[in-house]
C-alpha cells in the first residue's frame, strides 16, 4: 500500500484527478469507479477542470457506482444515482448510457446485487476505484465486520453512518434509509487500482487502522493491504496518527516521477 500525504483536500483532489487523466490517456474507455459524499468532490472538480481545458478526453470513459440506497427512487435528489449525475456525469459531459449502477428500487434486491456484479465483470472490471472512508473504517457501505470476501449485497447501516449521512437529508436522520446496496469488499478488491482519499482529523483513527493496523473485518478498509495496487491519499490532519508518516513522506518524495500513483 502506498501512502501519500498532501497539504490539503485540494492537493489530494488534483493528484487523484491527474492519475485518472493519465489512465484515460492510456485507455480512453476506462471504467472509473466513483464514490459519493463530500470527500471526493475535489477530485471531480479537478478532473472537470482538466476536461474543460482540453487536457484529457472523457468522451469514451465509463462510470461505475459504488453503492446505492435501497428504496429511494432514482430521481430522488439524494439517491446516489442522482448525486453522481449532478457531481460527476454532468460536469464531465458523460452521458447516462456510459453509467452503470445497482437498482436500489428492485423488488428482488438480492437479484439486483448479483446482476450488478455480473455487469461489472462483463464490462471488463473497474480500472480505478475511488474510495472514501467512514469514521469507523467502512468503505462503500461495508460496515465493520463485513466479510473481506463479500460480493455486492444489501447491508443495514449502522446508527453512526446514518448520523453522518443525515447532513444530506436536511439533518433529519429519520429520512436516511436503513438499507443500502454496496459493492462488497471482495468486489472492490477486483478493481485494478484502488485509491482511497481521506481528509480531516475525524478520519485520522480510521486511516491509522487501515494503513498500520492488522487486516481485520472490524476495519473494512484494512482489506486494501491485500491489494497489489492500493494508494491512500491523506491530508495532514487525516495523517496525524500515522506512526510511519515521516517514512511515507520520504518514500513519496523520492519516488520516480514516471511511476505516478
Amino acid at each position: 500500500m502506498e501512502v501519500v500525504i498532501v497539504a490539503d483536500a485540494e492537493a489530494g483532489g488534483e493528484l487523484i484527478a491527474e492519475a485518472m487523466a493519465q489512465l484515460l490517456r492510456r485507455k480512453p474507455d476506462a471504467l472509473l469507479g466513483v464514490a459519493t459524499g463530500s470527500t471526493p468532490l475535489p477530485v471531480y472538480q479537478a478532473l472537470t477542470a482538466k476536461v474543460r481545458s482540453g487536457a484529457v478526453d472523457v468522451s469514451r470513459a465509463r462510470i461505475a457506482q459504488l453503492d446505492e440506497y435501497v428504496g429511494l427512487p432514482a430521481e430522488h435528489p439524494e439517491s446516489y444515482r442522482s448525486v453522481l449525475r449532478r457531481e460527476v456525469l454532468e460536469p464531465l459531459g458523460i452521458p447516462m448510457d456510459a453509467f452503470m449502477g445497482p437498482d436500489g428500487t428492485a423488488e428482488d434486491v438480492q437479484g439486483a446485487c448479483e446482476a450488478y456484479d455480473r455487469r461489472l465483470a462483463e464490462a471488463g472490471g473497474v480500472d480505478l476505484q475511488l474510495l472514501g472512508i467512514g469514521t469507523d473504517g467502512h468503505i462503500g457501505f461495508n460496515e465493520p465486520c463485513s466479510s473481506l470476501a463479500s460480493r455486492t449485497r444489501i447491508k443495514t447501516l449502522t446508527e453512526q453512518t446514518r448520523v453522518d449521512n443525515a447532513r444530506f437529508f436536511d439533518g433529519d436522520i429519520d429520512q436516511v434509509p436503513h438499507h443500502v446496496i454496496t459493492q462488497g469488499i471482495g468486489t472492490i478488491l477486483e478493481a485494478r487500482h484502488l485509491v482511497l482519499l481521506a481528509t480531516g482529523e475525524g478520519k485520522a483513527d480510521a486511516v491509522a487502522a487501515t494503513v498500520e493496523g492488522p487486516v481485520a473485518a472490524v476495519c473494512p478498509a484494512s482489506a486494501l493491504q491485500l491489494h497489489p495496487h492500493a494508494t491512500v491519499v491523506v491530508d495532514e490532519a487525516a495523517a496525524a496518527k500515522l506512526k510511519l508518516a515521516d517514512y511515507f513522506r520520504h518514500t513519496y518524495a523520492n519516488k520516480p516521477e514516471w511511476q505516478g500513483i
